[in-house]
């Protein structure tokens, strides 16, 4: 296998889009491209969501469907069974944020206890995902990490984001699904971390079921995963982790700056891919107690990790190593992986279309700034077009 070649082909990365929607994942990636038409278009969204006009037929048959699964998890099916059959799994990821009161911190375990359920009744969804403050309020994280105490109120209200943590990655282990738990803002991260390592020192104790989120972007990553090395190895347990750039970057930035500390963040891109692929390699090199899934849609870093499984003499569907884009971006990397037989997973949002506003956007904003991002998925969209009308 010539791993440099494998992602040019398109036939392979595109096969479950008819024309239309080859068509419309172009059309929409040009829009995508022009940043001051996104920011227009993200305003215009919001309020015209805000202001009850109807609108979500629009943005339901575009930019919804392009990046989301559905607005529930039977909605998602159809997407779920059609990527399975070309070797692709899927992550269901509840992408409702900002909420802030309990009852829907329940609600949210509540859906990713179904999705647990969902996942161990079919073969196509191995993994289940949350982020943290999906169960708790961000204020709670914040406090702990800066080192202050909690209110007795609030030391009880943290008492039952514990137990919701603890609920869902119990029941993970007995239905033996994989949870990865999401990583978010640094100045949060530390509570994060601390109750994920108590999950995994609870529940690793066979193999990794719980996983944490190593964003590669912060420069301390490496050293803290080394640090949770010593921690498994001494206390007999394995790491899961799931290892990304990173997502938060200009508001990580401009919050350092404001507060006046020295950034979290790589001083440059390169900096970071340094370090995203050391942590993998490091990972790799221990795999016989840790488990990792690399989420990344750099082409370069999916070649290492192929290069690395092959000098490993691990199979490519090591059951141990996992990689994972999102859905509706870099499918020449997610089904030429699959199709070469590697373990590959696509993050599925799903949610009604007004809450999943803020992810949809992000996804946008993303695809504008991310250098090379939003040109390569154009120019590979227009290579199967060409294909396709030479074809026929």
């Amino acid at each position: 296998m010539k791993t440099g070649k494998i992602f040019e082909n398109t036939e392979i990365a595109f096969a479950l889009k008819n024309d239309a929607q080859l068509q419309r994942a172009y059309l929409l990636f040009k829009m995508i491209a022009n940043a001051p038409l996104v920011r227009i278009g993200t305003a215009l969204a919001n309020f015209a969501l805000k202001a009850n006009l109807p609108v979500e037929g629009i943005i339901r048959s575009t930019v919804f469907d392009h990046f989301c699964g559905g607005v529930n998890e039977d909605d998602c099916l159809p997407v779920i069974e059609s990527m399975y059959t070309k070797g692709v799994s899927s992550v269901l990821d509840y992408s409702v944020e900002g909420k802030a009161n309990e009852a829907e911190f329940d609600s949210a375990m509540e859906k990713v206890l179904k999705i647990i359920d969902f996942a161990k009744e079919k073969e196509s969804m191995p993994i289940a995902v949350f982020k943290p403050t999906g169960f708790g309020r961000f204020y709670l994280y914040e406090t702990l990490s800066a080192g202050k105490t909690l209110t007795p109120q609030e030391q009880e209200e943290w008492y039952r984001v514990e137990a919701r943590f603890d609920k869902v990655c119990k029941i993970a282990k007995e239905k033996d699904v994989i949870v990865l738990i999401d990583a978010e803002e640094s100045w949060m991260q530390d509570a994060a971390d601390a109750l994920v390592t108590k999950m995994m020192q609870r529940y690793n104790t066979e193999k990794p079921i719980v996983y944490n989120t190593l964003q590669m972007y912060r420069h301390d990553r490496l050293v803290f995963l080394k640090k949770e090395e010593a921690l498994a190895k001494a206390n007999n347990y394995f790491l899961g982790y799931k290892v990304v750039r990173g997502a938060y970057m200009e508001k990580e930035n401009e919050r350092a700056e404001k507060h006046g500390y020295p950034t979290p963040i790589c001083e440059s891109k390169q900096a970071t891919d340094d370090n995203f692929n050391e942590a993998v390699k490091y990972m790799l090199d221990n795999i016989e107690r840790m488990s990792l899934f690399v989420g990344t849609h750099n082409e370069l870093s999916s070649y290492l990790v192929m290069e690395q499984i092959k000098d490993m003499n691990l199979e490519s569907n090591d059951p141990r190593v996992w990689l994972g884009q999102l859905y509706g971006m870099s499918d020449h990397i997610s089904f030429n992986l699959a199709h070469h037989g590697y373990n590959v997973a696509k993050y599925i949002p799903f949610g009604p279309v007004k809450d999943v506003m803020p992810y949809l956007i992000r996804r946008a904003e993303e695809n504008t700034s991310v250098a090379g991002q939003t040109g390569r998925e154009l120019a590979l969209l227009q290579q199967e077009r060409k294909r396709r009308k030479a074809k026929a």
